[in-house]
């Protein structure tokens, strides 16, 4: 079964419990707060489930200095910002495993049983502006310092070997360019070696082909967030077995809805993020069950999500390719690209 030039276009890989950990969710204006009552970012910790299972996640923040200069007067001055990865490190991420699906960018490390990508900075900027989210140099450049120094910890009885260890980078290797290096060649080659959650995901086939490029092009992040965990859990799509999420799990599990104070406005984020997927061709329609208690007050909402034929097609596409590749690693070969 292969895919179309046109298709393969558009499709990368999501990985099963490593696209689960809301590890990008806070925003940059919950990072400026935090730093003005505190004066930094403290360690980050917050829980989801997987498949049913407690975990729970720490983030240690990077410290960045940047150089800034008086335009008047010419003087160079450092600042020292403070972040976590939050969406626009996620963007660049997601981009990367696109370019990795390409057969001349894509490496393995059979010593260190490892995978990665070559790229340059001028390749991943124009991915990222052909997915609507243009970014400058130096932006990259800040995303990618910020995920190859920030450090996470996945702890839970999840029956994975890296669960429970020491903080580990959200890239196990990243080798960039100097501003003078870009300067002089923006065709430089980068290179970044996927963390040990990724490489294990790719080794055990824990990940399910999808449509990146329609992912990329939701505008907000709870969208692209919702696509990927329906594309890794509505594997049995079709216009006559709906899909039921509820908000409880939505906000417990994304991580994108802690900071709205009243709980309405949460919802109503949900709500719009879901008629995003539905006007771009993700779900056939989506239905509100609103679970009340004593005074009317809102417990929880179910939304009963119904697939397009298009992500219908995609699901049986996805679930041919994962079978595929299951067949080919009885007989140890890796696994076929995206085509």
């Amino acid at each position: 079964m292969a895919n179309t030039d046109e298709a393969r276009e558009q499709l990368s890989n999501t990985f099963d419990f490593w696209d689960s950990v809301p590890r990008y969710s806070v925003s940059r204006q919950q990072m400026d707060k935090l730093v003005k009552e505190k004066g930094h970012l403290p360690l980050f910790e917050t829980t989801f489930q997987y498949h049913k299972t407690p975990v729970t996640v720490q983030i240690q923040p990077v410290q960045v200095k940047t150089e800034v200069i008086n335009k008047q007067t010419g003087e160079k001055t450092e600042t020292i910002n403070h972040y976590y990865p939050s969406a626009s490190e996620e963007l660049v991420e997601d981009a990367l495993r696109k370019i990795a699906t390409e057969q001349s960018t894509a490496f393995v490390d059979e010593d260190n049983k490892s995978f990665g990508v070559n790229f340059t900075l001028n390749q991943l900027r124009k991915e990222l502006k052909r997915r609507g989210h243009t970014r400058s140099y130096q932006q990259i450049m800040l995303s990618l310092e910020i995920m190859a120094n920030s450090r996470i910890r996945i702890e839970g009885d999840i029956s994975l070997e890296l669960s429970g260890k020491k903080f580990i980078g959200f890239f196990n290797e990243l080798t960039t360019v100097s501003r003078k290096q870009l300067e002089a060649d923006p065709n430089t080659k980068c290179r970044v070696v996927f963390n040990p959650w990724i490489n294990r995901a790719i080794r055990e086939l824990h990940y399910r082909q999808f449509n990146y490029g329609l992912m990329m092009s939701h505008k907000a992040q709870l969208s692209r967030w919702l696509h990927k965990q329906l594309a890794l859990k509505y594997t049995f799509a079709s216009l006559v077995h709906p899909f039921k999420m509820h908000y409880s799990t939505i906000k417990r599990d994304s991580g994108l809805l802690a900071a709205y104070g009243r709980e309405r406005k949460a919802i109503e984020a949900v709500d719009e993020a879901f008629q995003e997927l539905q006007d771009t061709g993700v779900l056939q329609s989506f239905k509100k069950e609103v679970v009340s208690g004593a005074r009317g007050r809102i417990e929880d909402v179910v939304y009963v999500l119904t697939a397009t034929m298009a992500f219908t097609s995609a699901m049986k596409a996805a679930n041919k390719r994962l079978s595929i590749n299951t067949e080919n690693a009885k007989t140890s070969k890796l696994p076929v690209k995206n085509r």
